[in-house]
């Protein structure tokens, strides 16, 4: 996984991994989730990822567009 910039601060995003359809997203808490076009959508799992690259407004995505619109819970 790659770690998330958390350019702004105080984002509960820690790591992420861009799959071609997907995006796995790691939390502070130790939570991951798969987020794909299935569960979340092309557009939005394709905004997550451009957050992702970014390093920020990913975390207020998440809470704003997709919460619990995930594909899967890893822990």
């Amino acid at each position: 996984m790659d770690k998330y910039k958390n350019i702004a601060g105080g984002s509960n995003v820690l790591a992420f991994e861009m799959g071609v359809d997907s995006i796995t997203i790691m939390f502070n808490s130790g939570a991951i989730y798969l987020y794909d076009y299935q569960s979340a959508g092309e557009y939005h799992v394709e905004q997550m990822k451009r957050l992702a690259k970014s390093g920020e407004g990913l975390n207020g995505y998440i809470k704003q567009y997709v919460d619990g619109n995930y594909a899967k819970k890893f822990a």
